[in-house]
């Protein structure tokens, strides 16, 4: 028999923990025919509602169900990290419990990792029905934005729904940095994908937990994790404003030769150096994103800590 590693994090998904067991069961005639069989391990991020309470009690009727416990909110990230750290199947599949990610779709994607030799399967949205107009619009800059900057291809739309084997796993793990962005990460260890496309899912009981400022950090942390692009940018505007200036400080020397203007152009002076300055503070912003980054990979802080495992 092989085993797949069903990996779910949760953050105060107290309504939807059952749900998503009776969903994930309806495929498992599936694999019982194909002679494989479950783990779930559900890694509950500091929730602050009764998630925990609600895996125990599926627990004490399945003990193929595992439970991993934070002792405070740590970021998806850290719940993904700590999943596949503790998965022991031969395959292992991430999904979301808030049933956007839908389980009926394991049974196809394991046929393309058995069948054609793939050694994941990922999905991507096709749409974005339900999310607000603005923050659709900015996830799709922000895709764009990121793959000309970086080298690693990261695909729009694509979820942290993924099956994979174990050697892409141990691929993964074997990256041991603080500052996760697993969307960079799956593209950037290789190997061979198949994408896998659906439409959009709204959830099914609850509210989403990504604000759209948590998606703006998250997607800044993406951006410093695998594109050195914007440091370059700091450069080329440094280079470009001395040369401004040596210029500037040209025409005024000869604007006080020729026409012997002393003081005017007070105005456009204070335009000057707002502006400049504004450009040195952004450069200095992006020279410090790098840095914290930096400080927090040498603390060699743990990714996350569990506070109770069953």
């Amino acid at each position: 028999m092989k085993l797949l590693s069903v990996i779910v994090p949760c953050y105060n998904e107290e309504e939807n923990i059952a749900d998503f067991y009776n969903e994930l069961l309806k495929t498992e005639d599936f694999f019982k025919q194909n002679d494989v069989e479950f783990e779930i391990i559900y890694v509950n991020d500091g929730s602050k509602d009764g998630t925990v309470s609600e895996v125990k009690k599926l627990i004490e009727e399945d003990n193929r169900i595992h439970l991993i416990d934070f002792s405070r909110n740590f970021g998806k990230e850290a719940a993904i990290y700590a999943g596949l750290s503790k998965a022991k199947g031969d395959f292992v599949v991430m999904l979301d419990c808030d049933l956007q990610d839908p389980p009926a779709l394991l049974p196809k994607m394991y046929g393309y990792i058995k069948n054609e030799g793939y050694d994941s399967v990922a999905t991507r949205r096709v749409d974005r029905k339900g999310e607000p107009p603005i923050r659709s619009f900015f996830a799709r800059r922000f895709y764009s934005l990121i793959n000309k900057m970086s080298k690693t291809e990261i695909v729009d739309g694509a979820r942290d729904f993924r099956l994979m084997t174990r050697q892409f796993v141990d691929a993964i793990l074997s990256m041991e940095e603080y500052n996760r962005f697993s969307k960079g990460i799956f593209g950037w260890v290789g190997f061979k994908t198949k994408w896998l496309e659906y439409e959009n899912i709204e959830r099914k009981k609850g509210e989403t937990k990504w604000s759209f400022w948590k998606l703006f950090i998250y997607a800044l942390d993406g951006i410093t994790a695998f594109s050195t692009v914007p440091l370059a940018v700091a450069s080329i505007l440094g280079v470009l404003f001395c040369f401004l200036a040596v210029v500037l400080i040209i025409v005024t020397i000869i604007r006080k030769a020729v026409f012997g203007d002393p003081t005017s152009g007070w105005p456009s002076l204070v335009c000057i150096i707002s502006l400049i300055s504004g450009v040195q503070l952004f450069c200095l912003g992006i020279v410090g994103q790098y840095l914290s980054k930096t400080y927090l990979e040498v603390k060699k802080r743990p990714i996350y800590i569990i506070k109770e495992e069953i």
